[in-house]
């Protein structure tokens, strides 16, 4: 994407993030809304290390994908130090790592899970899946309707936390724009799907349709 605005960050090792880039990180994100934390970021343990840090000191809502799991999964009990609130977005497998588990017992009580880790850690959660389940930390459920088996390809969970990040920064509520987020992201499949079929979608044909999603749903 070529309009993606970047900055330079210092590395720990080369090719890899650590503590040093922590005071730039947080010079970054001074006047922002929201952090998406996590996708491609490698579970280096310098890179744990600044993820860990991150959750601890950040002012800022915190989004929370990928490698950012999985520097997570490492110490858990970190969440409870956080000041500011903080969306997992995990799928079953990353699910599973966090809890110590298997993933076939994230899917076997996926509600209550949800509902038990998101009161436990005081986070909000977005159980990815079949039927997205969103929790927040005060025992709310909801369940998303849309999305459809094609979705499940490299990628489409990065675009759901940039959408959901996106969301939390323009001032929704964090429930708000989680639940927002996961609609929207998987009624741009569903649509793309009843055109062409689920075979071969791609996370790019969702970014491209989000937007006409997002208008259609404002002007009903």
């Amino acid at each position: 994407m070529t309009e993606v605005m970047t900055e330079p960050l210092p590395e720990s090792i080369p090719g890899f993030l650590g503590t040093l880039a922590f005071e730039k990180i947080i010079a970054l994100t001074e006047k922002k809304g929201a952090l998406a934390l996590g996708p491609g970021v490698s579970t280096s343990d310098g890179t744990v290390e600044l993820v860990h840090r991150i959750i601890k000191e950040i002012n800022i809502p915190v989004v929370i994908d990928a490698d950012g799991l999985n520097a997570l999964a490492r110490d858990v009990n970190i969440l409870k130090k956080a000041k500011a609130p903080i969306v997992l977005t995990p799928h079953p497998g990353e699910m599973a790592r966090l809890m110590n588990a298997s993933a076939a017992e994230i899917q076997n009580d996926r509600i209550e899970i949800s509902r038990r880790f998101a009161q436990e850690y005081n986070v909000y959660l977005v159980l990815k899946g079949f039927k997205t389940i969103i929790a927040d930390p005060y025992g709310n459920i909801w369940i998303n309707p849309t999305g459809n088996p094609g979705m499940a390809t490299a990628g489409m969970g990065d675009v759901l936390t940039g959408i959901l990040s996106s969301f939390i920064a323009q001032g929704f509520g964090i429930m708000d724009a989680a639940k927002l987020a996961v609609f929207s992201h998987g009624l741009a499949g569903d649509t793309i799907a009843s055109e062409r079929g689920e075979i071969g979608l791609l996370a790019t044909d969702v970014v491209e349709r989000v937007p006409s999603i997002l208008n259609e749903l404002r002007n009903r």
